[in-house]
């Protein structure tokens, strides 16, 4: 099995951090929530090899269809599913698989994604304003746009964006849909750009459009509540002593997993039997493998631009 990226159409991010935590070995069961183009799963298939098997679920079925081609004879190793890691165990247990050894989620937009511009990402080259992973259902980021009221538009962009100028750009694309003016994805950047101060636009080292696209597409895609949901029941899955990594990619998602892993570690301050009567935790579920979320190397920055906003949290589930 080839896992080089030479000629691949996304570079995984932190490939070899992941294995490192993830300690893939041969039978083990592993879940991979964001096959994307294969990446990670052809690691954990090379560190599990012989009769290492994979699990891996993408909303994007051209992904599947890539990753497949791309993992080549150790593809049989792998059960492709096309469904979001919010379901996975749904389709885990419609595998008859009731736990795994690891599970890993890589958050965010791939570049093979950002780079078709019918898939409307990217504010750098026109395209339709969609922004969903699953191209094949909801509602796109247009749609989303002429639906919601501008106050709510507003609140997308400042809680999901993290932009300062929400309430002006909100204005500023609800008066352009109304108009027929938004059309493209390079309508949508220009408008945002016009609402930023010209000032700040030349000492910002990131495209004016960049926290907009953003908010947008993580409420299209619903991943804030997808996340949510995925850590409400991942331990669940994980069989005793299996770990679960993500990578996420702004402090929004980092935010969510560091306070899961946190808790889950947590143990109540009563006597065993009154933590019982008060529905706490007696004993700890899982441990912290990170302390601190693990970042790229300088060099691998300078490889994969994408993997300087990833950080890395693992934990593991302790054994019975």
């Amino acid at each position: 099995m080839a896992t080089s990226t030479q000629n691949a159409p996304h570079l995984s991010v932190l490939a070899d951090e992941v294995i490192a935590l993830l300690a893939p070995r041969p039978g083990g069961v592993y879940c991979d929530g964001t096959l994307g183009a294969g990446g990670h799963t052809a690691r954990i298939l090379e560190a599990s090899a012989p009769s290492g098997r994979v699990i891996g679920c993408d909303r994007d079925e051209m992904a599947l269809a890539i990753a497949k081609e791309r993992l080549g004879s150790a593809a049989d190793r792998v059960t492709f599913v096309h469904g979001s890691f919010e379901d996975v165990d749904k389709h885990l247990h419609g595998l008859g698989i009731e736990s795994v050894d690891g599970l890993l989620l890589d958050l965010g937009v791939s570049s093979m994604q950002l780079d078709l511009r019918e898939r409307g990402f990217s504010f750098m080259q026109e395209g339709p304003i969609d922004m969903r992973m699953d191209p094949s259902q909801g509602e796109t980021a247009l749609e989303l746009i002429d639906r919601l009221t501008e106050r709510e538009l507003m609140i997308i962009l400042r809680d999901y964006g993290e932009e300062r100028f929400s309430k002006r750009i909100a204005e500023r694309l609800k008066a352009d849909v109304r108009e027929d003016k938004l059309r493209t994805t390079l309508d949508l950047a220009d408008a945002v750009s016009a609402c930023i101060p010209a000032k700040l636009k030349q000492k910002s080292r990131i495209h004016p459009a960049t926290r907009t696209f953003q908010g947008l597409r993580i409420a299209v895609n619903r991943e804030l509540a997808q996340l949510e949901h995925f850590l409400s029941i991942f331990d669940k899955l994980l069989s005793p002593g299996g770990r679960c990594a993500i990578i996420s990619f702004h402090s929004l998602e980092d935010r969510m997993v560091k306070r899961c892993f946190r808790d889950l570690a947590k143990t109540s301050n009563l006597p065993p039997d009154l933590a019982r009567q008060a529905g706490e935790r007696v004993d700890p579920i899982c441990t912290p493998l990170t302390r601190k979320p693990i970042l790229a190397t300088e060099e691998e920055i300078q490889i994969n631009a994408r993997s300087r906003s990833a950080k890395l949290r693992a934990c593991q589930k302790f054994a019975a």
